[in-house]
């Protein structure tokens, strides 16, 4: 005689959340948070290049991408210990010499928590969001998980 079946799961009672904010992180995706625009440059790009860009654009936080996949990033941070005032002799650089290389990252299918897990265990202002292909999705920043947060409290 064939049993009938019994889902294990029948009797689960859902999580309960203390607050609006840590239902938030738990159950919203990273792609929740603000994460475009972004901005991307090839690893063959000029350092004088990538930095006009970060002074152009206003930015702190470069993405490297080759062949559609991120490879790297690079920071106002790596321009000012790796290059500093070295600009004249090391500008025409490839960016490559100086980016970090497989950066720490999110996939798109994470938690919004999982980004700030990565932000404060590893200590990266910025996080690069991906698919399970190493493709950038976007990235997230202080400021866009602040303006996630205020969002979330004040929707309830």
């Amino acid at each position: 005689m064939i049993e009938e079946f019994q889902d294990p799961l029948a009797n689960y009672d859902p999580k309960g959340y203390c607050d609006p904010v840590e239902r938030s992180l738990a159950e919203e995706l990273v792609l929740t948070i603000q994460h475009r625009p972004y901005t991307t440059i090839s690893p063959e790009t000029p350092v004088r290049d990538a930095i006009k860009t970060l002074s152009a654009l206003d930015i702190s936080y470069l993405m490297i991408e080759a062949g559609g996949s991120l490879v790297g990033v690079f920071s106002e941070r790596e321009a000012l210990l790796k290059i500093g005032t070295n600009i004249d002799t090391l500008g025409d650089s490839p960016v490559s010499e100086f980016m970090t290389a497989n950066p720490i990252y999110v996939h798109d299918s994470s938690a919004s928590a999982s980004a700030l897990c990565v932000m404060a265990v590893s200590g990266c202002r910025h996080v690069p969001i991906v698919d399970l292909d190493a493709r950038i999705q976007g990235i997230v920043s202080p400021q866009r998980v602040t303006e996630f947060l205020t969002n979330q409290l004040s929707l309830n």
